[in-house]
């Protein structure tokens, strides 16, 4: 009796724990995630920088040319063949006018350095073609519409960029804020417009360029580089911009 009573009161061994699946190899699912966004934040933020840097003609041409990957077509109200016929050679005429555009800066910038025109001159590639912006120092007395004997030089360069293509050009002319205080032009609309047209003139006197290439626009101080506060930038706000312009652009 005793030795079935003390069968009774033994406690069975623990069972032992299950044993653990083995470990993942490689690296924790929450480093792959997190690796994946730190590599798509880094593309986006290159990405901004490359379309901070982006030359904006090069641009164009690349979306031209996704566009035409893509199949999307624009109307052209002059074409007189089928779709899809002619789009390569529009995208190859962009290519050719970009090309040009880079051509017609490096030879102004080329004329700034030989004619040491640094201090009065400077070139820059806009959104439809390239300025060459001179100051009216280099080329006009002050008050005076007379072209200067230093004004020669810069023209010189300008016919010999038109000579070499086929690019449109817009003379500008442009004053400050301060009204003429002495000499035969009463406002500076009058005063800008005859710098504008005594460039054109000369352009066309030294030249066999067709007139019908250039026109010559007066805008007083409606468009200054900077507040006309100072004298300095009252300075930069005289000048007399040569805008080069493809000959496809209608608005030129």
């Amino acid at each position: 009796m005793a030795a079935q009573d003390k069968k009774k009161l033994e406690i069975p061994p623990p069972k032992k724990p299950p044993t653990p699946p083995p470990a993942e190899e490689g690296i924790p699912p929450w480093m792959a995630t997190f690796a994946d966004m730190v590599t798509l934040l880094l593309c986006f933020f290159v990405l901004l920088l490359s379309f901070t840097n982006q030359d904006i003609t090069n641009f164009k041409i690349m979306m031209g040319s996704i566009t035409e990957a893509l199949g999307v077509q624009k109307e052209d109200k002059g074409a007189l063949s089928a779709p899809y016929s002619d789009t390569r050679f529009k995208f190859e005429d962009r290519q050719a006018k970009s090309k040009e555009m880079v051509e017609i800066g490096d030879r102004l910038r080329e004329l700034i350095r030989s004619r040491d025109l640094t201090k009065a001159a400077r070139v820059s590639h806009e959104k439809s073609g390239v300025m060459f912006r001179v100051s009216n120092s280099a080329l006009f007395a002050p008050g005076s519409a007379r072209l200067g004997p230093s004004a020669d030089k810069v023209l010189h360069g300008v016919v010999d960029s038109l000579k070499k293509t086929d690019f449109n050009l817009v003379i500008r002319g442009h004053t400050d804020g301060e009204n003429p205080e002495s000499g035969p032009y009463k406002s500076n609309w009058e005063l800008s417009a005859a710098r504008a047209a005594a460039c054109l003139r000369w352009i066309v006197g030294h030249s066999d360029i067709p007139p019908q290439r250039m026109k010559a626009v007066g805008f007083a101080s409606a468009k200054p580089l900077l507040p006309s506060t100072t004298e300095a930038n009252r300075q930069a706000n005289r000048r007399v911009d040569f805008f080069f312009v493809p000959n496809d652009n209608r608005a030129w």
